[in-house]
């Protein structure tokens, strides 16, 4: 959300894109005055007005109006602004969006000499797959967290279509695509039930391109980045800041050191660095370095009963362990969760715990936490990080 709000601020007020070359997000940020001194006071205009559109839309209780998407109204208002200002011939080659016939620019870019260059390519491979495959997996788990009817994405198919499609798209003279969390939020906040949302926005996308792509040249850039301002508003609110502070201290501190690292460098950095401070926090709790990746779980089949002892931590770098023995218990069965050994549970577990439980009754089963009242919430949340007393 904060990366999204950053590079779209030159965007929404048409300042020259030299201004903001090169700049991360943290400079984008810093050069926020900059970029309201040099403006462009027409522009700004359509792009003020789009952003209010965008954020002002929500609060229209009428029951019709509020069928109508925001961002449509936002289409129906730049667009005819635009030729009023006449902003085709009269503004920067940067204020429209461009396209061009992209159906003369498709083609397979693939040639023998790129083999003088194997080394070079493994590395982008590596480093496309690592960052595809871990944004994607990210706005696979946002989007859960999303969803009014709490359903569970595949990853595992969502990260093999995008490996197939990059390799098409690299065919192609394409960039590399990922799922992203800006258009997957967009179409939850539009009412989209299903994967065919994703489909026919990418048909439509698509056909707007080859077919009606001179109508698209008389979008205003701003009010694309009004729509991407207002997803970002949406993404890094801040209630998100109150709700983990609620959860517990540790993870508002997890939270905001991950958002700085990000900020600072990038996403990969970022979750690096909340990674390594929950793992300190972790090791002054009582987890035995051991713990950290080995569940230490084990699963006994007593009479009509499955019990899942866990060891001295569940916490989430061995918490793929601790659903391996999940998953491999049959549906409709008693499960009891023994938590009698546990020095420390965090959220991300508890969390993952209450989902499974909840999806597990809901299939005719039941479960139960034993001991799970032996261990201090840090904070009043039901999902808050639990820790042994005596331990500490």
């Amino acid at each position: 959300g904060f990366i999204i709000i950053a590079k779209q601020v030159p965007v929404l007020l048409n300042v020259d894109p030299s201004l903001a070359a090169g700049k991360g997000p943290l400079a984008l940020f810093a050069a926020i005055p900059s970029f309201f001194a040099n403006l462009d006071s027409q522009v700004s205009i359509i792009g003020g007005v789009s952003l209010a559109i965008m954020l002002g839309w929500g609060f229209v209780k009428h029951p019709l109006l509020k069928q109508i998407p925001a961002p449509l109204l936002v289409l129906v208002f730049a667009v005819p602004a635009s030729l009023m200002m006449n902003l085709g011939a009269e503004a920067p080659d940067y204020t429209l969006v461009k396209v061009g016939k992209i159906i003369d620019q498709v083609g397979i870019n693939a040639s023998a000499e790129g083999y003088s260059h194997t080394g070079i390519f493994i590395k982008f491979v590596i480093m496309v797959s690592l960052v595809g495959t871990l944004e994607s997996l990210l706005t696979v788990k946002a989007i859960d967290m999303l969803d009014p009817w709490k359903r569970k994405a595949d990853p595992n198919k969502d990260i093999i279509a995008i490996g197939v499609s990059n390799s098409l798209a690299g065919l192609l003279g394409g960039l590399p695509m990922i799922s992203e969390v800006a258009r997957s939020s967009a179409n939850v906040a539009q009412g989209a039930r299903t994967r065919w949302a994703n489909f026919f926005h990418g048909l439509f996308l698509l056909l707007s391109v080859l077919l009606a792509y001179q109508v698209l040249e008389l979008i205003p850039n701003a009010a694309l980045a009004a729509m991407l301002i207002a997803v970002g508003i949406k993404l890094a609110h801040p209630k998100e800041f109150i709700h983990m502070l609620k959860v517990g201290p540790e993870q508002l501190a997890i939270f905001i050191t991950t958002i700085f690292f990000t900020l600072a460098k990038d996403l990969l950095v970022g979750i690096a660095a909340g990674m390594v401070l929950k793992a300190i926090i972790h090791f002054s709790r009582g987890v035995s370095p051991r713990s950290l990746f080995q569940a230490r779980a084990a699963v006994d089949h007593e009479s009509d009963r499955y019990v899942l002892r866990l060891g001295n931590a569940a916490i989430f770098t061995n918490y793929l362990g601790i659903k391996k023995h999940l998953d491999k218990i049959p549906e409709g069965k008693a499960i009891v969760l023994d938590l009698t050994k546990t020095v420390v549970i965090d959220h991300s577990v508890m969390e993952n715990l209450h989902h499974f439980d909840d999806d597990y009754t809901r299939a005719g089963g039941t479960v139960e936490f034993l001991g799970l009242d032996q261990l201090k919430p840090v904070s009043a949340h039901p999902l808050a990080a639990r820790k042994r007393s005596k331990a500490f």
